[in-house]
């Protein structure tokens, strides 16, 4: 079997595994990978092994910049004490409880015991926004779990290197050292990240090619995440950057079919690759496992302590830290719910496994570094028992804490802001014909439309007025369109929308733009 041959098989397999997760309201990732651990174990199937250049370059960029592009920078502003806590103190906390826990019932030493601490440190991005996105979480705690993963890269980066650093070398780092290796990491990875969403976005101000521009938002995590690490910069802190960055101002960037195209395409080239990388995650487990050392054979009751205490740890600091927040402003009891939300959507996945597989096979002597092997799989055991327990388990926890947004708030806040945005275009269409700048006929036609939709808060769609289009009329409805676009925009920075609701919205109002054509119908 050529490795084409089963690559073609892996995305069938991934594709179907995943289009039946989303029929029956499964975690996909969690499916995923039990999918690929059942396909690891059948016989017959041959050795799969992933180098750690292929996560890194090919599959992470896309993944990370998608998430990235999720968060809402309104929403961000408002959690980064809690997230900057987060994203220090609890991956230190984590690589140190994880590394003594390993040191005491492994084979590893406390120098290869650091260095799986450090891989284990930080939640994953990738994992936490795809499992994310089926729960409704409020506004502030999808952003809070989504920017934690995004921005403990950088610690846990650097603590991965300092811990590599001491177990090949055989050496100790200094601390003013490894404080060095932060800021050029993060600082210099956000400054790339800056720059590249700023040229990005000339870019995409300057062309109304589809094409174009959607080989430009394919190549942007790409070119960030390349440029920053031969930078010698964090190339996932300028994956991370670029994304918020173009995430806020994406909906004013090009055309509206242009931006749809751009949509689908890297809607596409997620799905497949998220599908991928979780079902290679279980199936390369069983393999892991057969290349293990006599002396490495405890792993069954290793896996459970590494990721219990992975789990434990995130427990004793978030609850605590949640508690301290609450008293802070002033609440008469302390709340539960978020804290337990928090903490069990602290799942491992893609760049724990890439860490892991980056880590050096020799050390400065030439000898083979010891137990790498099971370094590699304890990080894939832990990343498939939380994704697996932790994933299947987190819509429950999320219905038990009652902190879910209920089907019909999202509904009562579309409905309302679709309202304001006919309101809003109604108000530009009277100021239009009190100018006598567009013929009467287009606009009686544009206020049926929009009267229609102000009474009724339905899409527009569902009141389109029968018949051919003007020219006058569609030029007309596009400036209305224009104006509720604007109108958008300002219900968001009013706090008036979440996020969630801005998105679906522009994307409504992208699609009645995109559906005029060039021809004036539908």
């Amino acid at each position: 079997m050529t490795g084409l041959t089963i690559v073609l098989l892996l995305v069938a397999l991934a594709t179907a595994v995943a289009t039946g997760a989303r029929h029956w309201r499964l975690p996909a990732p969690s499916l995923l990978v039990v999918a690929g651990l059942v396909a690891g174990l059948a016989p017959g199937v041959p050795d799969i092994r992933i180098s750690p250049q292929v996560i890194s370059v090919v599959v992470l960029p896309p993944l990370l910049f998608a998430s990235a592009e999720e968060i809402p920078w309104r929403e961000l502003r408002a959690v980064w004490r809690p997230v900057t806590v987060l994203a220090f103190g609890l991956v230190l906390a984590s690589a140190a409880a994880v590394g003594a826990v390993a040191a005491a019932v492994t084979p590893l030493s406390p120098a290869a015991a650091f260095v799986l601490g450090a891989v284990l440190a930080s939640t994953d991005p990738v994992a936490v926004t795809a499992l994310g996105r089926r729960l409704a979480l409020p506004p502030r705690i999808q952003t809070m779990v989504q920017a934690e993963s995004l921005f403990n890269d950088a610690t846990s980066l650097v603590l991965f290197k300092v811990a590599v650093g001491t177990a090949v070398t055989a050496g100790a780092v200094s601390a003013p050292a490894a404080a060095g290796q932060f800021v050029l990491l993060g600082g210099g990875g956000a400054v790339v990240g800056g720059a590249v969403a700023w040229l990005v976005t000339l870019l995409r101000r300057r062309t109304e090619d589809p094409v174009l521009e959607t080989v430009v938002a394919l190549v942007t995590p790409y070119a960030a995440y390349v440029l920053a690490e031969d930078l010698r910069t964090s190339g996932v802190t300028a994956v991370v950057v670029a994304g918020v960055v173009l995430g806020s101002t994406g909906h004013r960037l090009g055309s509206a079919p242009v931006r749809l195209q751009v949509h689908a395409v890297y809607g596409t080239v997620v799905f497949l690759l998220e599908s991928v990388v979780f079902a290679i995650i279980g199936l390369e487990l069983p393999l892991l496992i057969r290349e293990l050392a006599r002396d490495e054979r405890g792993w069954p009751v290793w896996v459970p302590l590494v990721a219990g205490t992975v789990v434990a740890v995130r427990l004793l600091w978030v609850f605590p830290l949640s508690a301290l927040v609450q008293q802070r402003r002033g609440a008469a009891r302390v709340s539960w719910r978020i804290p337990a939300v928090m903490s069990w959507a602290g799942t491992r996945g893609v760049m724990p496994l890439a860490a892991a597989l980056s880590v050096p096979l020799t050390t400065d002597a030439g000898e083979p570094l010891p137990h790498r092997p099971l370094i590699l799989m304890l990080t894939t055991g832990v990343v498939v028992l939380t994704l697996v327990v932790q994933g299947f388990t987190l819509a429950p926890v999320v219905r038990r804490s009652g902190i879910a947004l209920e089907p019909e708030h999202t509904a009562r806040e579309e409905t309302a802001a679709r309202a304001g945005l006919a309101r809003a275009a109604l108000a530009e269409l009277e100021q239009l014909a009190d100018l006598e700048a567009v013929p009467e006929v287009a606009v009686e036609q544009a206020r049926r439309h929009l009267l229609a939709r102000q009474a009724e808060a339905e899409s527009a769609d569902a009141a389109e007025p029968a018949g051919s289009w003007s020219d006058a009329y569609r030029d007309l409805r596009r400036t209305l369109i224009a104006a509720e676009s604007a109108e958008l925009q300002r219900l968001y920075e009013a706090n008036r929308i979440s996020g969630t609701t801005r998105r679906r919205l522009q994307r409504t109002l992208d699609l009645e733009e995109a559906g005029l054509g060039e021809d004036g119908r539908e």
